[in-house]
């Protein structure tokens, strides 16, 4: 067997195409064998917890019970679709989405740009950041409670000076609380993504934009807001995931069933999954996924459109 093939590539030069020959390596049989060996564990892996998974939810959201398994179309998604519950939980879900995620690309960038120059105690201020990723959750929360109970320290504050308490996680202004807790949490790991960025544009593009009498703001906008882009993208699709999943936060401050403001798409599924009405929950979660999915495809999208804007 002839473990090395002859191959021409033609390479455009300044006197024109040139044929380089070379020799590429042929893969044995044995080598194809213990590569699928490798590579069986993982592939094995993904079929049975994820791929497997997602065509029995599918199968789960097409059928009427777990008894009769009788095929119902679309029912099952329009019962959700129509559910009092499902609309509280799916409009909850949005709105805080539409207020963190902005707020928290936002803040992070103007944290990166400010550690970006020279200020005094520059690495305890990343470290301070940063601290909170190192948190139990339980303890966040615990902290949370104890800051925005009816009898905590913030309506003492409020008290103070005059004003009447509020009972934060039983009025409408649950969402503020939780959006609080959601940029605490994630705001240190997006600045060091946003510095990172900062870091990587090219040094000499500043430098001629200096020599142009390029004020700071001009520089932001027309150097290096077009340079980060795609990790603007990048935290503003991981923010969107996580506030998906800022349930775990809320349910250790409400439980169950909290005030209206506050019952999010997970409080749903978890409720519906105790009823045992997998049905429900299946077509639930296939709904939930597809707006992610489409959500995310047009980010990608219109980055993918941007980024070629930066390249060219």
């Amino acid at each position: 067997m002839k473990l090395f093939k002859k191959e021409v590539q033609t390479v455009n030069t300044a006197e024109g195409e040139v044929e380089i020959k070379y020799h590429k390596r042929k893969e044995t049989l044995k080598e194809k064998v213990a590569a699928a060996a490798f590579l069986s564990p993982s592939f094995i892996g993904v079929m049975i917890f994820f791929v497997l998974p997602f065509f029995v939810v599918i199968y789960y959201a097409n059928i009427d019970n777990l008894i009769n398994q009788e095929m119902v179309g679309t029912q099952n998604f329009q019962n959700v679709l129509s559910n009092g519950a499902f609309k509280l939980a799916a409009k909850n879900t949005a709105t805080f989405s539409l207020l963190a995620v902005p707020l928290a690309i936002v803040l992070s960038l103007v944290m990166a740009m400010i550690l970006e120059g020279n200020i005094p105690m520059k690495s305890q201020f990343r470290t301070f950041f940063l601290s909170p990723l190192m948190v139990p959750v339980a303890s966040v929360v615990l902290i949370w409670q104890v800051l925005f109970d009816y009898h905590g320290v913030i309506n003492d504050a409020i008290t103070l000076f005059g004003g009447s308490p509020i009972d934060w996680l039983k009025s409408e202004y649950g969402q503020v609380v939780v959006v609080i807790l959601f940029l605490w949490k994630n705001l240190g790991y997006n600045m060091i993504l946003f510095m990172a960025a900062l870091a990587a544009i090219p040094k000499d593009v500043i430098e001629v934009s200096l020599l142009d009498g390029a004020s700071a703001w001009k520089q932001f906008f027309y150097i290096k807001l077009r340079f980060i882009t795609p990790t603007i993208f990048f935290v503003g699709i991981m923010s969107l995931i996580n506030s998906f999943k800022v349930f775990r936060e809320v349910y250790l401050l409400t439980g169950d069933y909290p005030f209206d403001s506050l019952y999010m798409l997970q409080h749903f599924m978890n409720n519906t999954f105790r009823s045992l009405d997998y049905q429900k929950l299946s077509a639930a979660a296939i709904i939930m996924a597809a707006v992610m999915t489409v959500v995310i495809g047009i980010l990608f999208i219109f980055e993918d459109k941007i980024g070629k804007d930066v390249e060219g």
